[in-house]
């Protein structure tokens, strides 16, 4: 069911289905959550799933001219005490995975876990700044389909492709009509976020750590080796997945999260 939350300067847009438990799922970076709606309703057969559209994207309203991980992860947190709901597993992927560890920085009396799905928490290396800045100089001309076809098609796993194909086409589809303004936003909230490896590796939340073997944008083997996991954490790689393993394994990622809710319960 389509759903409307108000905060200062804006407006939510989430679905709210299922029944229980509620798992909180956050899209990434040129995303809507109608890109995770197959995902969250298989979800929602055995919990309450709520997917929100981040400010800006999809049916969301966005007048803040700088979406930082921190402003968004406030957002949902008035979203979820405006619900009465008093934890949530909250599950982001890529950029909403930022999102998370930021909202586990600043409210961890409202998570009973989190997941991080196809994301990492270390702040951009010069490279990836000078990658974003030039991100917004083409938004900023207008020119925003001269990147974002190539940039969405290395979100799946090259082998992934033709298998994928009509996933590939909404995802791009989706991302083209994510407004400028907002896309330049997120780009200078993700340049301006801090590392929470710290956090990460701290242990206080349970954390489910979801990441793709073949991933095109974070090496699978490189980013687990920099973080010292804490005990109650659990990393799953998905062997057949890129970056977008929620489509290119929905199943498994399906089964993994519910697992792991049920185990932190």
């Amino acid at each position: 069911m389509d759903k409307y939350f108000n905060y200062n300067s804006g407006r939510i847009h989430y679905k709210d289905q299922g029944e229980g438990q509620v798992i909180l799922l956050i899209h990434g970076y040129l995303e809507t959550s109608v890109v995770l709606s197959n995902f969250a309703k298989k979800l929602s057969e055995k919990f309450r799933v709520i997917a929100v559209d981040l400010p800006g994207h999809g049916k969301s309203v966005n007048n803040e001219k700088v979406l930082t991980m921190e402003l968004m992860a406030s957002i949902l947190a008035k979203l979820i005490q405006d619900l009465s709901i008093k934890k949530i597993f909250l599950t982001g992927h890529s950029l909403g995975g930022y999102v998370t560890l930021a909202f586990a920085d600043l409210y961890p009396n409202l998570l009973s876990g989190y997941c991080l799905l196809h994301s990492h928490p270390f702040e951009d290396d010069k490279e990836k700044i000078e990658k974003r800045n030039i991100e917004i100089g083409v938004v900023e001309k207008g020119k925003k389909d001269w990147f974002i076809p190539g940039s969405i098609t290395k979100l799946y796993a090259t082998a992934n492709i033709m298998k994928f194909g009509e996933a590939l086409k909404h995802s791009i589809e989706v991302a083209l009509k994510v407004p400028d303004d907002t896309i330049i936003a997120v780009l200078k909230g993700m340049i301006a976020r801090p590392s929470r490896l710290t956090l990460m590796e701290s242990g206080k939340i349970p954390l489910l750590w979801i990441l793709g073997a073949s991933d095109n944008l974070i090496n699978c083997e490189a980013v687990q080796s920099k973080v010292n996991i804490p005990g109650n954490a659990e990393i799953v790689v998905l062997q057949n997945s890129g970056h977008m393993g929620f489509i290119e394994e929905e199943d498994r990622s399906v089964k993994v999260i519910t697992e792991f809710v049920r185990k932190i319960k």
